[in-house]
C-alpha cells in the first residue's frame, strides 16, 4: 500500500483495503474492521459514539512531535493509523473513551513496542496527574518500553520542554504526571493503585496472571483509565496471554458482547499454517512488511529459509515471525540426519575409554535405559554411543501387543537386558552398571531424580558419581543443542541401534516463552526414555573435564 501523508486518508483507507480484499489481512483484523464499521451503523443505540477527530488527534500527535527513539521521524504506517483511529475515536455517551482495554497481538518487529512508548508519551501530555506504567514478567522487560520513550522524549525538542526523563521516571512536573517501569512482583503491582493506563509488555511471556489482575482491577478507579496489552504470539494455552486471546476472539465473533475491549490479532489464518512458504501471505502477521516498513522481505526470506532445515527455527519462525501459537516440534531430529549417524560403534576400541552415563528410570514395567557417551578421544573425532535398554521378561510378549512395538524382534537381536520378574529389577540394572564399569572408564552418571531413589544410592556406595540432572528447559537446552549439532553435523555414532533410531524418532521437544528446550514426554509418540538418557549423559560431557585413570576403584560387583 502506498504511503499518503494525510492521517486520515491512511487510517480510513487501510479499513476500506481490508474490507474490499485489496489488503490482505488476517480473519481477525477484518472481523476487527468489521465490528468497528458494523458499529458506526448501530453503536448508537448501546451509548456509543464515534469521533473520528478525536481518533486522528493521536496520530497527527505522533507524527508531529514523537520521533523514532533514533531521532528520524515517526511515520505510522497505515495499519497503525488505523489501529490508533479505531482505539481513539470511540466515546460513550458520557464522552469517556469507550475501550477499557486493548489487546495486540502481532509478529515480532512490527514497531509494537515503539508505537506503545509513543502512546505513553501521548496519555504523559493528555492528563494532569496521569499514572502511567510499564510492566512486564521483570522490571528490565518493563523498561523496554518506558527507556524506548525516554529516548523519543531525548530526541525531541518539543517534548524536551514538556517532559522531564529521570533515572526512574518520565515525568511532566507541570502537571504532576508520571511514567514508570513496574516489577513484576504482585505486592509491589498492587501498590499502584490509580493507573490512568498500562502497558503490558510481551503478554506472552507472563507466567501467571498477577500482573495482568493487579492493574485491570484498579482500572475503575481513574475516569478513561485504560490498559494496552501488546504481545507475540506464545507456546503456553494455559497462559494469561493465551485466555486473553481467547477471550479478544470471542468478542471479536460476537460470542461475547464487551463494548469495553478492543482486539486485533495479525497472524497467519489456520488454515494458512501449510501453506507457511507463501511469501504473499506474510503481511497477515507482519503489517510493517514493505519497502519503507520496519519489516523487510529479505529479512523474512532469510528467517524462512533457516526454518526449512530445522524443525526448531521452523516453530519459532511460525510463531514470532507468523502468528501461530506453538508449543512444540514434532519432528525434532529429522530421520535421515539420524539415520546418518549410523556408524558402527567399535565395543574393543572403546575399553578403557573415558565416558559418561545416562539413566532413565521407568515405572516398574516399562524400559528402563541407561546410555554410555564417549566424547571424542585421541584420533576418535565422533562421540559414539552405547544403549542399553532394560524390560521385566514377564511383560515383553505384553509390551509388544500393548505397544505395536517389535520388542521381541529387538529381544531376539540381542538389544535388550530383561531382568526377572514383571516389574523392572533394580537391582539387575546395578550389576549391570557395574559390570560396564570394568570395561569403560565411567566418569559420571547423570540422572532423573525421578523413580531412582532406590538406584542412585545404590550406585554411589559402589563408587559412581551420580549427578541429577534437572527434566526442565534450563538444564535440558545445552545438551538438546548439543545433539542437534552432533547429528546435523554427522559426528554422532550410534552403531545404528533400532531402539535407540526408534526413540529418536519419537522424541518430541517442547520450548517455553523463554526459548528454552526440554523433551516433551506426555506429547511424544512413544517412549523416549532412552534419548532422554543419552541426553542426560551428554549433558554431563559437554561441562566436566575427563579424569585421569583411578586405579584404586573398585565396583560393587566383583
Amino acid at each position: 500500500m502506498t504511503m499518503t501523508a494525510n492521517p486520515k486518508n491512511k487510517a480510513q483507507q487501510y479499513l476500506q483495503n481490508v474490507l474490499t480484499g485489496k489488503e490482505i489481512a488476517s480473519k481477525w483484523v477484518r472481523l476487527a474492521i468489521e465490528r468497528h464499521v458494523l458499529d458506526l451503523e448501530n453503536g448508537p443505540s448501546r451509548g456509543l459514539l464515534f469521533d473520528p477527530a478525536q481518533g486522528l488527534k493521536v496520530v497527527e500527535f505522533i507524527e508531529k512531535f514523537v520521533p523514532r527513539d533514533d531521532g528520524q521521524k515517526f511515520v505510522l504506517r497505515p495499519w497503525a493509523a488505523c489501529l490508533l483511529f479505531m482505539l481513539y475515536g470511540w466515546r460513550r455517551a458520557d464522552g469517556e473513551r469507550r475501550f477499557r482495554t486493548a489487546y495486540v497481538e502481532v509478529g515480532r518487529g512490527n514497531i509494537k513496542s515503539s508505537l506503545a512508548s509513543a502512546i505513553a508519551i501521548y496519555e504523559l501530555l493528555s492528563r494532569r496527574g496521569a499514572e502511567i506504567y510499564s510492566a512486564a514478567t521483570d522490571r528490565e522487560t518493563s523498561k523496554v518500553v518506558w527507556k524506548t520513550a525516554g529516548d523519543m522524549v531525548n530526541a525531541s525538542p518539543a517534548l524536551r520542554k514538556r517532559i522531564r526523563v529521570l533515572k526512574s521516571a518520565i515525568c511532566v512536573e507541570s502537571t504532576g504526571s508520571r511514567f514508570t517501569a513496574c516489577s513484576a512482583q504482585a505486592k509491589t503491582l498492587y501498590a499502584h493503585s490509580r493507573p490512568s493506563f498500562v502497558v503490558l509488555d510481551e503478554l506472552h511471556l507472563h507466567p501467571d496472571d498477577e500482573v495482568w489482575n493487579a492493574f485491570a482491577s484498579a482500572l475503575g478507579k481513574v475516569p478513561n483509565a485504560w490498559m494496552l496489552a501488546i504481545t507475540n504470539s506464545g507456546v503456553d494455552r494455559n497462559s494469561v496471554c493465551w485466555r486473553q486471546r481467547e477471550y479478544t476472539l470471542k468478542v471479536l465473533q460476537q460470542i461475547v458482547p464487551d463494548d469495553s475491549w478492543f482486539g486485533i490479532v495479525f497472524g497467519l489464518d489456520d488454515e494458512d499454517e501449510d501453506n507457511w512458504e507463501d511469501e504473499s501471505l506474510w503481511v497477515k502477521a507482519n503489517p510493517e512488511l514493505a519497502d519503507d516498513g520496519a519489516v523487510k522481505l529479505w529479512f523474512l526470506r532469510g528467517e524462512a529459509q533457516k526454518a526449512k532445515n530445522d524443525p526448531i527455527a521452523l516453530n519459532r519462525f511460525l510463531r514470532l515471525n507468523l502468528g501461530i501459537w506453538r508449543d512444540r516440534v514434532n519432528t525434532w531430529i529429522a530421520a535421515d540426519k539420524w539415520a546418518a549417524c549410523s556408524s558402527p560403534v567399535d565395543m574393543e576400541a572403546l575399553k578403557d575409554r573415558p565416558c559418561f552415563g545416562g539413566m532413565d528410570l521407568s515405572s516398574t514395567t516399562d524400559t528402563t535405559s541407561f546410555v554410555l557417551v564417549f566424547p571424542p578421544f585421541g584420533d576418535d573425532k565422533k562421540w559414539s554411543v552405547l544403549p542399553y535398554f532394560f524390560l521385566p521378561q514377564d511383560n515383553i510378549v505384553k509390551r509388544s501387543k500393548q505397544d505395536r512395538v517389535p520388542y521381541l524382534e529387538w529381544n531376539k537381536a540381542g538389544l535388550f537386558n530383561l531382568t526377572p520378574g514383571n516389574v523392572v529389577d533394580t537391582g539387575f540394572v546395578r550389576k549391570q552398571i557395574n559390570e560396564l564399569s570394568k570395561l569403560y572408564r565411567i566418569q559420571q552418571i547423570g540422572f532423573d531424580r525421578a523413580l531412582s531413589a532406590d538406584l542412585t544410592p545404590q550406585l554411589e556406595s559402589d563408587g559412581f558419581t551420580m549427578v541429577p540432572v534437572h527434566p526442565g528447559g534450563f538444564s535440558q537446552t545445552p545438551p538438546l543443542n548439543k545433539l542437534k549439532t552432533l547429528v546435523t553435523a554427522g559426528e554422532l555414532a550410534t552403531g545404528g541401534n533400532p531402539v535407540l533410531a526408534w526413540m529418536a524418532s519419537n522424541l518430541v521437544v517442547r520450548e517455553d516463552s523463554t526459548g528454552l528446550l526440554s523433551p516433551d514426554k506426555a506429547k511424544s509418540r512413544e517412549r523416549i526414555d532412552g534419548m532422554c538418557a543419552l541426553l542426560d549423559a551428554i549433558a554431563r560431557a559437554m561441562v566436566v573435564p575427563i579424569k585421569p585413570k583411578q586405579s584404586n576403584f573398585k565396583p560393587f560387583f566383583i
